[in-house]
């Protein structure tokens, strides 16, 4: 059908921006996390990876089925998608748990400011919002798990921006290092939420 054919490249296009997009955010939070001791910042690079991983993967389903493949092949696409999608999400899940409790215990050096930081997470404030809106109403449209779980993720940036840039501005100001794992900590709910919908394939 046409109008879904159009929601389909719609879905393709919006992949593309969400890989292009979080390759940078990916980069910059993780060096910038690095370089400060910022367990939230790098975990907020960690997940733009995964947005990439997962932009990667809907692209691919989408792809698959703009290139004419039955509906059946499709939907197979589709499922396997969800399930993979849904996997990075728990992974960045396991890995915001561990590291958080890890700085929260005491280990690994206290975070020091990140200017840097601070600027990129405000941007990805305006950014993700945006871009998971439009990704939701693609994958109501046409039915997509994989859509659905990777718009998720792009809502579990937004937040994870909110915690992460008050978690920064907190240890910029105050001096508390505690802001920095507990912002980290969080975002995980969500995300293990999203995830185990996307692996299991279950519905609101």
């Amino acid at each position: 059908m046409p109008e879904r054919s159009q929601q389909v490249r719609r879905g393709y296009h919006l992949s593309i921006i969400t890989i292009s997009w979080n390759v940078i955010e990916g980069i910059v939070a993780v060096v910038s996390g690095l370089f400060v001791g910022s367990i939230a910042l790098m975990g907020f690079g960690v997940d733009s990876f995964v947005e990439v991983a997962s932009g990667i993967v809907v692209g691919w389903r989408f792809s698959y089925e703009m290139s004419g493949r039955s509906p059946e092949k499709a939907e197979k696409a589709e499922m396997r998608a969800a399930r993979i999608t849904g996997s990075l999400l728990l992974i960045l899940a396991a890995y915001l748990l561990i590291e958080s409790c890890r700085r929260l215990l005491g280990i690994g050096r206290a975070p020091a400011p990140s200017l840097p930081g601070i600027i990129l997470t405000t941007v990805s404030l305006i950014i993700m919002p945006t871009l998971a809106k439009a990704k939701l109403q693609v994958a109501e449209s046409v039915g997509s798990k994989a859509l659905r779980a990777d718009s998720y993720e792009s809502i579990a940036c937004a937040w994870l921006s909110i915690a992460t840039l008050l978690g920064l501005v907190l240890n910029a100001l105050f001096h508390w290092w505690w802001a920095d794992p507990a912002a980290a900590l969080a975002i995980i709910p969500l995300l293990a939420r999203e995830g185990l919908k996307g692996l299991f394939g279950e519905s609101d």
